[in-house]
C-alpha cells in the first residue's frame, strides 16, 4: 500500500510542477502597466498638458558626456529664477528619453525654497538624452537636454 500511495503522490507533484509555471506566466500576462510606464512624448504631453518646451539657457543641466555605469549617472539641475510669489518655478522634471520608464524624478518648489536646485542619480539603460523641464509659475516649460553615452546599462 505504501508504494501505491508513493506513486499517487508523486504523480500528483509531478502534475504540478508541469501546470504551474504555465498558470503563474498567464497571469503576468494579464498584468495591468505601471502609470510611469509610457514612452517620452507621452511622459512629456501628460507633464505639459501638451503646452510646447522652449529650450532655454535659464535652465542648465549637467550630466556627464559619457557614463561608464549607467546604474548611477550625476544629474543636476538649475533654474535661474528670482523666486518670488509671481516668479518662480513651480517643478523641476528629469526624464530619460529612452528608458522604459522614462520619468526619473518630479521635484515640486515653492518661493519658499529660495532657489530652484536639484541633484540625483538616475538609471540609464543605454546611450540617450537626459531631459530637464522646468514648469514656471506663468505656465511656461522650460527645457534642457544633455546626451548622456552610456558604455555599460544600468536597467538591464
Amino acid at each position: 500500500m505504501e508504494r501505491r500511495s508513493f506513486l499517487k503522490g508523486f504523480g500528483v507533484a509531478a502534475a504540478c510542477a508541469v501546470a504551474l509555471p504555465h498558470v503563474a506566466s498567464a497571469a503576468d500576462e494579464k498584468k495591468p502597466t505601471g502609470p510611469n510606464e509610457m514612452n517620452y512624448e507621452t511622459a512629456v504631453a501628460a507633464i505639459t498638458g501638451g503646452k510646447a518646451l522652449v529650450a532655454s539657457s535659464k535652465v542648465k543641466m549637467e550630466a556627464p558626456e559619457i557614463a561608464e555605469n549607467g546604474a548611477v549617472v550625476p544629474v543636476k539641475v538649475t533654474v535661474e529664477s528670482p523666486m518670488t510669489s509671481k516668479d518662480h518655478v513651480k517643478a523641476i522634471h528629469v526624464l530619460a528619453s529612452k528608458n522604459g520608464n522614462v520619468r526619473c524624478a518630479n521635484i515640486y518648489l515653492t518661493p519658499a525654497n529660495g532657489e530652484a536646485f536639484f541633484g540625483t542619480r538616475v538609471k540609464l539603460g543605454g546611450t540617450q538624452d537626459v531631459v530637464a523641464i522646468a514648469e514656471m509659475s506663468d505656465g511656461t516649460f522650460l527645457t534642457a537636454k544633455q546626451n548622456v553615452k552610456v558604455t555599460i546599462g544600468g536597467c538591464g
